[in-house]
C-alpha cells in the first residue's frame, strides 16, 4: 500500500513515475512546491519519504525548494535519513545472511589453513629472500605474508 496524496504530483513523486512528474511540470510550473492538503507534504517530501533518487534529482534540478516543511515540520531530508528496511529487504537479509556467514567461515578456514602451511614451510627452513622471475619477493612479518616487487 501507501500514502495517498490529494495533490497528483504528489503521488506521482511517491510512486517513482518520474514521466508524470515531468508531464505535471510541464502543465504547471507552480506544481513544483505545492503541499499537499493531508500532510503538507511537496513532491520532494513524497520522493524522498520512498527513497526515490531519480524523482528527488529531477525536481531538484528543476529548483525544488528543500526547505519547505509539512505538516509535522519535518524537511524532505528528515524522511530521506530515517529511511528504513521494507520487508522485502529484511526477507532478503534473512535469506542471504547464512550464506553470506558460510562464505566467511569457508574463507577463514582457508587462511588459517594457508597460514599454518606457511608456518611449515618457514620453520623448515624455505628461502624466504627468494625472488620470482618477474622480481616478486615474499615479505614475511610477525603476523602476515605478504608479495613485493623489488
Amino acid at each position: 500500500m501507501g500514502i495517498l496524496y490529494s495533490e497528483p504530483i504528489c503521488q506521482a513523486a511517491y510512486r517513482n513515475e518520474l514521466e508524470e512528474v515531468e508531464l505535471f511540470l510541464a502543465e504547471d510550473p507552480n506544481k513544483l512546491n505545492v503541499k499537499d492538503s493531508f500532510g503538507g507534504d511537496t513532491p520532494l517530501i513524497c520522493a524522498c519519504r520512498k527513497g526515490h533518487i531519480k524523482v528527488a534529482s529531477y525536481l531538484l534540478s528543476r529548483e525544488a525548494n528543500v526547505n519547505l516543511t509539512n505538516s509535522k515540520e519535518r524537511t524532505c531530508l528528515h524522511y530521506a535519513v530515517r529511511r528504513k528496511f521494507s520487508f522485502l529487504d529484511y526477507l532478503l537479509i534473512i535469506i542471504l545472511m547464512p550464506v553470506l556467514l558460510v562464505g566467511y567461515i569457508i574463507m577463514m578456514s582457508r587462511t588459517r589453513q594457508n597460514e599454518r602451511l606457511i608456518r611449515l614451510l618457514v620453520q623448515s627452513g624455505v628461502n624466504v629472500d627468494a625472488v620470482d622471475y618477474v622480481c616478486l619477493s615474499v615479505l614475511i612479518s610477525n603476523h602476515s605474508v605478504k608479495c613485493q616487487y623489488i
